[in-house]
């Protein structure tokens, strides 16, 4: 018998800040970081990804903010 315990099938309200790869910003990252090591030597090459991923970031950030300022504490 495994002594392990079960998985949570539900998704947490609030998904976890500490890793990239649970942002839903984590395609533009990753194009920003596959530009800059085809273009290491010019990085104005890569604004146009660099933009994108910073809208997406901003973006992400007001859902995040208009969660909160929906949350009840007393609920």
């Amino acid at each position: 018998m495994s002594s392990r315990a079960a998985t949570p099938t539900t998704t947490p309200p609030y998904p976890s800040a500490a890793r990239i790869s649970d942002s839903q910003c984590y395609p533009q990252y990753t194009a920003s970081l596959k530009c800059l090591e085809e273009f290491s030597s010019d990085k104005s090459k890569c604004q146009e990804h660099f933009d994108v991923y910073k809208e997406c970031k901003k973006k992400e950030r007001e859902a995040r903010l208009e969660r909160n300022r929906n949350r009840s504490f007393f609920s």
